[in-house]
């Protein structure tokens, strides 16, 4: 978790969004979201679909210039989309190295590769490898470069509870061990709770921001019975973004 007062590493301030379809209404999907990311911090972003996630993560990434207010720190960041995104003609240590810089693409990924349980599939082609260690693929290339805060983007969703929680594990644990920042987006309250420092809660569209939860507990010491009654007091509180 970051320090007190410590400056973010990641601060995204979107005063407004707008799509203009030809030949259709307008639709605003952010109205005034602003929010920050520590040094070392887990922050989940949840909210109801269609709200605006997207639309923000898209913005945060550089992917969509077309909207009013600011983003700093967007450029340090890896991302880890739903899919995986491999090219099944390459090989899983291909795929990695496709991720870096040119000039860094020979770089030493042997100890990045053992931490993520990829060692004996690094010569492998996507279609052998199970959904769920697909997508440590594709968190191992996200990692590759070193970035200073990591963007996933319901990473766990589709897999079964046992390869959920295994893959959350290696999340946590390496971005632990690194000092980075993690930004998830998530529908998965019951697992935002399980990891994350600070929930952010959005509103249905327009994207704005309703609440800033700190969650205080060490996440060693966060058993079912904290768990559910802390979903349940949000429940209460926002009934419209997170279900009892």
């Amino acid at each position: 978790m970051s320090a007190a007062g410590a400056e973010p590493v990641l601060q995204v301030a979107i005063d407004a969004k707008w799509y203009r379809p030809p030949g259709a209404e307008p639709v605003e999907a952010v109205r005034g979201l602003a929010f920050g990311v520590g040094a070392g911090e887990i922050v989940c972003l949840i909210g109801p679909s269609g709200a605006g996630k997207t639309t923000t993560l898209r913005i945060l990434l550089g992917l969509d210039s077309d909207f009013e207010g600011r983003v700093s720190g967007a450029d340090k960041a890896g991302i880890v989309f739903q899919e995986p995104r491999l090219l099944p003609w390459r090989s899983i240590e291909h795929n990695v190295r496709l991720g870096l810089p040119r000039a860094r693409r020979d770089q030493n990924l042997d100890g990045l590769f053992a931490q993520l349980g990829l060692t004996a599939w690094r010569g492998s082609y996507p279609k052998a490898l199970s959904l769920g260690m697909q997508r440590r693929v594709a968190l191992a290339r996200a990692l590759a470069a070193g970035p200073r805060i990591l963007v996933l983007d319901e990473p766990f969703v589709s897999l079964d509870d046992a390869a959920a929680a295994e893959l959350r594990g290696l999340v946590v644990d390496t971005v632990d061990k690194a000092g980075m920042s993690v930004l998830m987006v998530t529908h998965n309250v019951a697992e935002a709770i399980g990891i994350a420092d600070r929930l952010l809660l959005v509103s249905r569209r327009p994207a704005s921001l309703i609440g800033d939860v700190p969650l205080d507990r060490p996440r060693r010491a966060r058993d079912r019975a904290w768990a559910e009654a802390t979903r349940a007091t949000l429940a209460a509180r926002h009934p419209d973004i997170i279900a009892v």
